[in-house]
């Protein structure tokens, strides 16, 4: 698990440093921040493009929680079936 968890984080390392355009914005977005700009107010800019990360960045968030719940869960699982294993071995050992 922990190969494949370095592999993960490995890959998401790569991908956020190979993209250029990260704060980058849609054709409407962009309008309305460049006409604020002309007036001199950039908080808007910057308010706009923490939001946009916001959004990206929530559905990831999300999919890693309910993955992490997922393993912790199976883990527990799988602890619990090996100790009713082990009961059932030592009430009926082979011989």
């Amino acid at each position: 698990m922990n190969k494949i968890l370095m592999r993960c984080v490995a890959m998401l390392v790569v991908v956020l440093l190979t993209t250029a355009d990260v704060w980058a914005q849609c054709a409407m977005c962009r309008g309305s921040v460049e006409s604020t700009m002309g007036n001199g107010r950039n908080n808007v800019g910057v308010g706009l493009n923490t939001g946009i990360m916001y959004l990206f960045f929530i559905p990831y968030l999300a999919v890693a929680i309910i993955g992490y719940l997922w393993y912790r869960n199976s883990k527990k699982l799988r602890a619990e079936r090996q100790l009713v294993a082990s009961r059932i071995q030592q009430a009926y050992p082979k011989h």
